[in-house]
């Protein structure tokens, strides 16, 4: 099965058109180069991979109901919401 990190990290790199690779845990989207509209791009992407519902606004991006500030934050975010927490 694959694991949430590493699909997460697909998805952000497909946004950034960027190797997976190249993503770090500490990468911040910004970095990476993802805009606003990116980032909602990524927050439908994930919800559609994974059948959840993230607790994100986009007129809101930095609200502490789910942490954007890093590619690490949000695979925990993500692994949380998963696991039903």
């Amino acid at each position: 099965m694959v694991q949430v990190k590493d699909k997460v990290i697909d998805i952000l790199a497909q946004q950034a058109m960027l190797d997976p690779g190249d993503i770090a845990p500490d990468a911040s989207l910004e970095s990476l180069g993802v805009d606003s509209l990116g980032l909602v791009e990524i927050v439908f992407a994930i919800e559609e991979e994974f059948d959840i519902q993230i607790p994100f606004n986009a007129n809101e991006p930095d609200a502490k109901e789910f942490d954007i500030s890093s590619v690490g934050s949000i695979v925990s975010a993500i692994e949380a919401l998963v696991a039903g927490g």
